[in-house]
């Protein structure tokens, strides 16, 4: 007999299930019934194409209430407001099975009497960025309880569009999908639509589609109605004011006080003539610009944001050099309706160094008020530091922080600039570097998340999560594996490791199937992505491959995955299947040797002809312990000084320095980041894609940003020694450093350390977390350490 609904049981399985993922305490109605609330759009708007849609409430309290909590969401996107000032944006990207709402506590901002909230919603059509999955234009707000259901949505709203927008795509001889600029013509846009006092009688009622549906309830015969809605995992997004500070040149005869844009000032452009006006925000950013501006009748204001300028296309030079450089960048463009008080902000962000400001007026004059930025991001608290003396360490990691910051929003993301996608390969370093600084988890969980969400029925993931358009990576699934791996040592939270487990089973059942009898992979179809290399023999990042199918470095990667995946089932799962995995791993450990390893270079090949090498196969070969650590120090030499190897990215040396760290060099550390000094040499103020400077495509990729883990694991040597951070291990590697200090976050508090060269002793100081233990590693002897502060003399 077929039910209709799911079952109680399951009913209370789904609700456990979501509150596991997500860790949020919500009503439990919220997420087990039909919402009374109805998805709306307005009528006639098409429900994909290109639009912006504007939706009223007016509210009457007769008092003001200590809580209001509203449960909100839209497809594309929204920004909410009461009473005039922005609560919330959203919803945070996901996909149509997880689809996320935001719940926001009104309280603050509404009062006795009469409230009005209103809500923009736009969906960017076919001009979209890759990473926005769309089901149809929609808004939703679902009051917490019956106190606010006085708020849902329904045919009490009021609705129309905003036929000012109109999207201006962006052209680049590259790959480019974060989304297109703006036109906007003022004199179209409702003004003051937010506020109380505003008429809105002349606007529709809103078209209903159908109820909210949480994931947990399942319609009729276990179908389901577009969005799948569940609370998201992450908080709000950051918005802070930043001035531009920099004007570099002015070009139309106008007179520029030399405070702007530093300051706010005002500069008048007179009628029938254009001036050009370029800025440096002297680093990059991700904000939201804000123009202000008074007259002008026609007028137009032509906004373009470029993360650096070009000697000629797509060569780039010093980024911080001006002169004679080429302009190209994404815009947004502004017909003034010659109105007082005219501000724009654009539906999204931009990511910018260089703002380039070109105004042409009528036959009136404009009145430009100010220009300014508000940063956005994900309100990581960093919450590591150091204290070296060094100037150098601290550029590094400062500007490893702002690479980490700007690709992190409601994901991790390769690039804001060009992609904002979230990545697996650039999304397991994005993690770590997350972990260390901040103790903030929330992001990481919900990237993790968002992989496995993505895995597909044959039990590989997609190369990135969320995407409109699938790719797939089978090398980023065996680095999904190593992504949940390291959550399960420094994360806190134990039980999301096990809920995850049975997803890295899959991904290794998709792998077999390419396994020969051997145990090595053949043909495995699709992107073999493992590094951008600058090297003949690499096609598109993919390294050498046999001519019968096989690889080094594919089995490299499928070994190391197995290992991990031994010790999550040993540690997490069922130390039942961590028994087949061993017998893979002794396999493909003695096929690699026999297939690869060159006795007589003493180097392990990338292929089966053994003409080609690489960092990257021979980086692996000591991560998994094919080499005898006896053997490690010096394959891990000829990794530094062998030129003949195909050098590792700046993105492969996150592995690259983890071999030579596990080969005993960990001491020489800060000798192995001149790619690092010559992109600060190069005037860059976040880490670039590639390693070439001069033809990298994106100047800010936070795979780069290694050195925000590796200065506190490697250098001040804090690490994990047990499941959650449940011990910990520390081994500095000091080189040359002979007086250095510094902390990180712990999911129990923090850890501690400081090392003081005193004529011939050193002075250790560590102070662990009250309820932590563990070991401390000096010159290759082990010493207990004990919760709270441990102080030795060595």
């Amino acid at each position: 007999m077929k039910k209709k609904y799911v079952s109680g049981i399951f009913l209370a399985f789904l609700v456990l299930y979501s509150s596991l993922l997500y860790g949020q305490n919500i009503n439990p109605d919220i997420l087990q019934k039909r919402w009374a609330a109805f998805w709306l759009t307005v009528p006639d708007a098409s429900p994909d194409g290109y639009g912006v849609y504007l939706f009223r409430k007016t509210v009457e309290l007769n008092t003001k209430p200590t809580t209001f909590i509203i449960h909100v969401s839209a497809d594309n996107r929204y920004k909410l407001y009461v009473n005039e000032k922005l609560v919330s944006l959203g919803p945070a990207r996901g996909d149509l099975s997880h689809w996320n709402f935001e719940t926001v506590d009104l309280a603050p901002y509404l009062k006795a009497g009469k409230n009005i909230l209103a809500a923009q919603v736009w969906n960017e059509g076919e001009y979209k960025p890759e990473a926005q999955i769309s089901f149809r234009t929609g808004f939703i707000l679902q009051g917490a309880t019956a106190t606010e259901a006085t708020v849902n949505t329904n045919n009490t709203w009021k609705c129309t569009r905003d036929n000012s927008y109109a999207p201006l795509k962006f052209n680049v001889r590259s790959y480019y999908v974060a989304g297109a600029g703006e036109i906007r013509n003022m004199a179209a846009h409702p003004k003051s639509w937010q506020s109380i006092n505003f008429n809105d009688e002349p606007w529709l009622k809103p078209q209903h589609i159908f109820n909210g549906l949480p994931k947990t309830l399942l319609g009729p015969f276990g179908t389901t109605n577009g969005w799948m809605l569940v609370p998201s995992g992450i908080p709000q997004m950051e918005l802070k004011d930043e001035r531009l500070l920099k004007m570099v040149s002015v070009e139309g005869g106008v007179k520029i006080a030399k405070n702007f844009p530093t300051q706010k000032t005002a500069v008048t452009i007179p009628a029938n003539s254009a001036i050009t006006i370029l800025l440096d925000q002297t680093y990059l950013t991700n904000a939201y610009p804000n123009v202000f501006f008074n007259g002008g009748k026609g007028a137009a204001i032509t906004v373009k944001y470029a993360e650096t300028l070009y000697s000629k296309f797509p060569v780039k030079g010093n980024r911080n050099e001006t002169k004679g450089m080429q302009f190209l960048g994404r815009t947004d463009s502004i017909i003034s309706d010659g109105t007082n008080d005219q501000r724009f902000t654009p539906l999204t962000y931009r990511t910018y160094r260089y703002v380039q400001l070109k105004i042409t007026t009528q036959s009136e004059p404009l009145v430009l008020n100010d220009f300014y930025g508000t940063f956005t991001g994900y309100p990581f608290e960093l919450k590591a530091s150091t204290a070296s003396g060094s100037e150098e360490i601290n550029k590094i990691l400062n500007i490893g922080w702002r690479t980490a910051r700007l690709c992190a929003t409601e994901t991790y993301m390769d690039c804001p600039y060009y992609e904002q996608l979230q990545y697996i390969g650039d999304g397991r370093i994005q993690a770590l570097i997350s972990l260390y600084n901040t103790g903030d988890d929330r992001l990481v969980k919900n990237a993790i998340n968002q992989a496995d969400f993505s895995r597909q029925p044959e039990g590989v993931t997609l190369s990135r999560h969320p995407s409109y358009t699938p790719q797939y990576i089978p090398t980023f699934s065996l680095w999904y594996i190593g992504m949940l791996h390291d959550y399960s040592k420094y994360g806190p939270d134990s039980e999301f490791v096990k809920s995850k487990i049975s997803g890295t089973r899959q991904i290794l059942d998709y792998f077999r199937n390419y396994q020969q009898a051997d145990g090595s992979l053949k043909n495995v179809p699709q992107w073999m992505f493992t590094d951008w290399v600058d090297d003949k023999e690499w096609r598109a990042g993919v390294g050498p491959m046999s001519a019968n199918g096989t690889s080094a470095l594919l089995d490299l990667q499928l070994l190391w995955a197995y290992q991990l995946a031994a010790d999550l089932e040993t540690k997490f799962g069922n130390p039942a299947l961590a028994a087949p995995y061993e017998k893979s791993i002794t396999q493909l450990k003695s096929t690699i040797t026999q297939k690869y390893l060159n006795k007589e270079k003493n180097l392990f090949a990338d292929r089966e002809e053994k003409d080609t090498y690489s960092q990257h196969t021979n980086s692996l070969a000591i991560l998994t312990g094919i080499v005898a650590p006896a053997d490690m120090p010096t394959l891990a030499k000829q990794l530094i000084t062998n030129t003949n190897l195909a050098p590792a990215s700046i993105y492969f040396k996150f592995y690259l320095h983890q071999a030579l760290i596990k080969a005993g060099l960990g001491n020489d550390y800060l000798k192995w980041l001149d790619k690092w000094r010559e992109n600060i040499q190069m005037g860059l103020t976040t880490w670039a894609e590639t390693s070439d400077l001069a033809k990298t495509r994106s100047d800010c990729h936070a795979w780069g940003a290694s050195p925000n883990i590796e200065f506190y694991r490697t250098i001040l040597g804090i690490d994990s020694d047990g499941p959650a951070f449940s011990k910990v291990k520390i081994e500095p590697h000091l080189g040359e450093i002979t007086n250095i200090s510094g902390e990180i976050p712990h999911p129990q508090g923090k850890i501690a350390v400081q090392y003081k060269a005193d004529k011939n002793k050193w002075k250790v100081a560590i102070n662990l977390p009250k309820t932590v233990t563990g070991t401390l590693v000096w010159k290759g002897k082990s010493m207990p350490l004990k919760a709270g502060v441990n102080q030795f003399s060595l």
